[in-house]
This record gives structure tokens, C-alpha cells and sequence, in this order.
């Protein structure tokens, strides 16, 4: 085993991409508002997708910060920015004009019953028609939809590098500092204390909206679990007691989504009153230990289970981004195209899954192996996609990772007409 590789980190980012695929499949059956949805679509399996939506996110971009700081042992700040750059803006636009517009297509069809066909539409799309509007809200286009993270970890890596050339050798101190801070108790502490704060201070007045510019809650989030994971990176001590914490983070992750679920499932006779209201404080805690928790549970069976290399490794994690890139217009597309067929919603999500696996599986086997098309989905040279996949940093790979907002969110992505939240004006906000 290599002692200053994390390959646990780059096997839990392959399973939080599989999980990807499941979860946005569960959004077209769940009531919260998406691209497009089930005329079966109820609450029947919120809860499932709770377990996962709190912290998702917030563990891949704590990676992606293991990542750059990985990186940043190799290369110099100015080469680090200047690749991530080109292998996150490159993807991103590509993606905004060629692979995002059928979502907003087919939602602009079933939501305000739009006549027009692809080719009209492409033509508003491209220049930012914003007159689809159901009610008051208005689809902006053109809009990055899923591809929002790609926008929101290129900015992040920036402010990193800043921070880092800013700070010089205070950096390694820094990570020393945190590394002997975050220990026992502290560890699983310290940093819901962090996110609590946020949310306290910001959810409110700042919800999330993944369009950059006005989205604070999300960067008070996502900006500090990137720059812990960029800290930490290089601190065994730190990982070794997380692992020691495994069973206790589980027991706290699974106890924090039960108290959620409950909660969330108040009926909204009662959601207002005052019996309720008055746990609203304590639960929005209770929901910032949901999303820690399940970070370090994941990394802890990880070090214990996981740290290994192989060839299955190597290939999956330079798969993931293209299948991320692809994954979500397919699940989208295929869901408009199959409704007419009116299958019952359990063989109709398998189909799903199993189709949007294949597709976006065979779709990274045909762009890996044109040497144009590489780029465009985030992938390096061919021979550097051989040599570079160290752990957890492999920099033509960033991880993957899913469009949804923490459930409940109110808005799901820049420039949706759709709502992600449970319930508007739900309590647990």
C-alpha cells in the first residue's frame, strides 16, 4: 500500500457515482419538482432519497479537495490552475450547448406545453430567450443544469490557489494545525458546528440556486468541505481515527436521517404551528450532523476496506466524468420518450437504470478512444490518462457528482423552473 495514496477516496467517489444514476432516476418519481416527471410520482420513496441527498455533494467536493491538494504536490500552483481550467470550463461550456439542451427541451414540453420543435428551440436557447415561464418562474437559459458543480469546483480551485500561493509554507502549518485540532470528539463536532453556523446564518435569506453568483449557503458548504478535505489530505493521523470512528459515524448518520425523515413527514396542517416550529432550530442541526456524518462513516470503511489500487479502479475513475457529463439528458430524454408507454413505475426505473448505465458506459468507450472528442468530456492525453490515475487526484477525471441540491432545496439547478424542496415553506427549512 502506498502510505501518501487515498485510493479509498477514489472507490467512494465511483460509488457515489452509481448512486448518482439511481438518485436522479428517483427524481422523475418523487413529488419534488425536476426536469420531468412520472404521472406516478408520489412520496413513497422520499425517504430512500434522503438518505443520501444531505451529503452527497459535500463529499465530493471534500474530495475534490484531497485532489488539488495531491496535485498541488506535483505541480505548481499556476499549472494546476491553469489544467483544471482547461479540464472544467472546456467540458462545461460543451456540455451548456450540445449535451444539456434536450433537459431543458423536454421540460419546457411538459411543463408550459411547448409546440416547437429541437431546431426552434436551439435557436431561443442560444440566445438566452428567458420567456418559458410556468407562473412566475422562468426557465434561464442557456442554462449548465447538472454540469453546475463543474462551474462551482473550477471557482473553488481558483480561491484555493489563492489562498494557498497567499498563505506559502503557512499552509503546511495550517494543515498540521486542523489535523491535530480535528481529533476524538472534535472531529465529529467541530465541523456540524461549522455547518450549522451556515445554515443558521445563511440558508434563509440565501437558498440554494447553483447559478454561482447568489448561491452563499451553497459555497458556505461546499467551500469550506473542499478546503477541509485540501487540509487534510496529507494528515494520516486524521484518517486513521476516522476509521477508528466508522461505527459511532454510522450510528449517528443513520439515528440524524431517521430524525429527518420524521420530521419532514409532518403533515403541513401542522407544519406551521408552534409545537412544531420550536424544533426547528434543533432539527436544522440534527440535519447539518446528517450531512458530516455520512462523510465520515463513508471515508472510515473506506480506509478500512478500500485503500487498495487495481486495474477496475484505474478504469473507473477516469469513466466517471464522461458518464457524469452524459448521465442525466439520458435519464431525462428516455423518461419523456417512455411515458406514452405507461409501464409501471418499478419496470419502468429499471429500464431506466440499467439503460442509462449502458449508454453512458458505451458513450465513455467511444469518446476514450477519439482523440477529439477527449477534451470535451474532461479527458487528458490517452497516455496521460495511463499514468496519472493516482488516488483520489487524478486531474483529467475531477469527481463526478449529482445536480441535486440538499433535500429539501428550493431550486435544483441554474436556470430550472423546477423546485427540489420537499415542501415549500416546510419547517425543516
Amino acid at each position: 500500500m502506498h502510505h501518501n495514496r487515498l485510493y479509498f477516496l477514489d472507490w467512494i467517489r465511483i460509488s457515489a457515482f452509481c448512486l448518482l444514476i439511481l438518485y436522479h432516476t428517483g427524481m422523475y418519481y418523487v413529488s419534488w419538482d425536476w426536469h420531468v416527471k412520472s404521472p406516478f410520482a408520489s412520496d413513497a420513496i422520499e425517504p430512500l432519497m434522503l438518505l443520501s441527498s444531505p451529503w452527497r455533494l459535500g463529499l465530493l467536493f471534500m474530495i475534490s479537495g484531497v485532489a488539488s491538494a495531491f496535485m498541488l504536490q506535483k505541480l505548481r500552483i499556476g499549472t494546476l490552475l491553469k489544467q483544471r481550467s482547461w479540464r472544467l470550463l472546456l467540458p462545461l461550456v460543451f456540455g451548456m450547448f450540445v449535451i444539456v439542451p434536450p433537459q431543458a427541451y423536454f421540460e419546457v414540453v411538459e411543463k408550459v406545453a411547448y409546440q416547437g420543435g429541437y431546431a426552434e428551440f436551439m435557436r431561443l436557447y442560444v440566445h438566452a430567450y428567458h420567456g418559458f415561464c410556468r407562473a412566475s418562474n422562468c426557465l434561464r437559459l442557456p442554462t449548465w443544469n447538472h454540469l453546475w458543480f463543474l462551474a462551482y469546483l473550477w471557482a473553488y480551485t481558483m480561491l484555493g490557489g489563492l489562498l494557498v500561493w497567499l498563505l506559502g509554507m503557512r499552509w503546511r502549518a495550517a494543515s498540521d494545525g486542523l489535523g491535530r485540532l480535528l481529533s476524538g470528539w472534535r472531529i465529529v463536532a467541530l465541523p456540524v458546528a461549522v455547518l450549522a453556523a451556515a445554515r443558521f446564518a445563511l440558508a434563509d435569506n440565501y437558498p440554494t440556486t447553483h447559478a454561482l453568483v447568489d448561491d452563499w449557503y451553497s459555497h458556505a458548504q461546499y467551500f469550506f468541505l473542499f478546503a477541509l478535505g485540501a487540509l487534510l489530505a496529507m494528515q494520516a493521523s486524521f484518517w486513521r481515527q476516522v476509521e477508528a470512528l466508522r461505527w459511532t459515524s454510522l450510528g449517528l448518520w443513520l439515528t440524524s436521517w431517521a430524525l429527518i425523515v420524521c420530521y419532514w413527514s409532518i403533515p403541513e396542517a401542522l407544519a406551521g404551528s408552534a409545537d412544531v416550529l420550536q424544533w426547528r432550530p434543533v432539527m436544522r442541526t440534527v440535519y447539518c450532523l446528517c450531512q458530516w456524518a455520512p462523510i465520515l462513516t463513508l471515508c472510515g470503511f473506506g480506509h478500512r476496506h478500500l485503500n487498495f489500487d487495481s486495474a477496475q479502479r484505474r478504469y473507473l475513475s477516469e469513466a466517471v466524468f464522461p458518464v457524469y457529463i452524459l448521465h442525466q439528458t439520458l435519464i431525462v430524454s428516455m423518461a419523456h420518450w417512455l411515458k406514452p408507454v405507461a409501464l409501471a413505475p418499478a419496470t419502468e426505473g429499471l429500464i431506466l437504470i440499467v439503460l442509462t448505465f449502458t449508454i453512458s458506459f458505451a458513450g465513455f468507450e467511444a469518446v476514450r478512444r477519439i482523440a477529439l472528442l477527449r477534451p470535451l468530456f474532461g479527458l487528458g492525453a490517452p497516455a496521460a490518462a495511463l499514468t496519472s490515475q493516482t488516488s483520489a487526484c487524478a486531474p483529467q477525471a475531477p469527481a463526478a457528482v449529482a445536480s441535486d441540491a440538499p433535500a429539501p432545496s428550493p431550486r435544483d439547478h441554474r436556470g430550472s423552473m423546477a423546485t427540489a424542496g420537499v415542501r415549500s415553506g416546510h419547517p425543516a427549512g
